[in-house]
């Protein structure tokens, strides 16, 4: 089908239904969450001072669910309670990453403690539009105690269009969020919050115009499955003639390896170098990887690299996840560093749930 469609659905793990959500742009999978036992990005948690780490300016910390690290301390000692937030996933055998910048993220609204000031998202450019929306902001959040206590509030670019009462429903709801987790700051190490599940998510980020789903079933109908098992296969198609890429992670980096197929044109390499720059953020999101991302382009003038970073660089800005543009190595290879935003699907999909 064309356009948007959102899937809310389950897939069969080991010890039960594990929820999962797809999304689909004109039949091909855009993006995909699936549930696991790690920490949730979001997830925040009263954590206890452990020890220091001063090579590397940081400090252990302890959670219920493991050792958390914290980087950049600055005036806090061995058994001081603190709020903190996981920021991503950890790589095995390292402890949970987490940040004491909290924020309340919600469909609409952002709150943001320690940061005072009400925003309207730059992608909202109708100035009636933001009026409007400033002035729910002002009516809800600046009488609230979050706002007296030197918070502020990000409207998203989500807002555009949405009904009022909805918009002032979400900030009500992450301010009085904020505020009990921040009453509740205190005490031994325990989990405050979750952080948002794979349908939470759904609702959350993908705020485009979609057919939504969400009966039982809807991945098999739609053919899911199989467009999860393709991801655990090295080779991407990037269309007829056009050559593929391999994508395939190691324990240092991720290599990316481009090839011009049966096209022996002058200009394959730089054709199949700017298909994959195109599809390559979408590979990267649905497999779950990041840390170093080394490619190693199919051959192509030097003169042509420019118009390569122009595609790359354009391809990275419709991705959600923080990814810096390296640059160009000696031997021609190009490398990016990509935050660690999502487990592995291999961590979190096995080829048996997909049957």
């Amino acid at each position: 089908m064309k356009g948007h469609l959102i899937l809310l659905d389950h897939l069969t793990g080991p010890d039960g239904p594990v929820e999962a959500a797809a999304l689909l742009r004109d039949g091909k999978l855009e993006d995909l969450h699936v549930d696991s036992d790690a920490p949730r990005p979001g997830a925040i948690y009263r954590a206890s001072a452990d020890r220091p780490v001063k090579g590397q300016g940081g400090m252990f910390l302890k959670t219920p669910d493991g050792p958390a690290f914290l980087k950049q301390v600055k005036g806090l000692s061995p058994g001081q309670p603190l709020l903190v937030q996981v920021t991503g996933h950890a790589e095995p055998g390292k402890a949970i990453p987490v940040t004491t910048r909290l924020l309340f993220k919600s469909r609409f609204a952002i709150v943001t403690p320690e940061a005072p000031g009400i925003n309207v998202s730059r992608q909202i450019k109708d100035d009636d539009a933001r009026d409007a929306l400033l002035e729910i902001a002002h009516e809800v959040f600046a009488g609230h105690e979050m706002a007296a206590r030197n918070a502020g509030l990000i409207l998203r670019s989500s807002c555009d269009g949405a009904d009022a009462d909805a918009v002032a429903d979400d900030i009500a709801a992450m301010a009085d969020l904020a505020l009990q987790v921040l009453n509740d700051a205190e005490g031994e190490p325990e989990k405050l919050t979750e952080g948002d599940g794979p349908h939470t998510l759904a609702w959350r980020e993908w705020v485009m115009e979609a057919q939504i789903e969400t009966e039982a079933g809807c991945f098999e109908h739609h053919g899911v499955h199989e467009k999860i098992a393709a991801l655990f296969r090295p080779e991407v198609s990037l269309g007829t003639g056009a050559g593929s890429f391999a994508v395939e992670p190691t324990r240092a980096f991720v290599a990316v390896d481009v090839n011009t197929g049966g096209d022996t044109s002058l200009a394959a390499g730089l054709k199949a170098n700017l298909a994959m720059a195109r599809d390559l953020p979408r590979q990267l999101r649905l497999r779950g990887l990041g840390g170093v991302v080394v490619l190693d382009l199919a051959p192509m003038p030097k003169k042509d690299r420019r118009s390569f970073e122009g595609a790359l660089r354009a391809s990275l800005k419709t991705d959600d996840t923080d990814t810096v543009m390296a640059g160009w190595t000696p031997l021609g290879n190009y490398e990016l560093q990509r935050k660690r935003a999502r487990l592995p699907l291999s961590e979190t999909v096995t080829e048996s749930m997909l049957e």
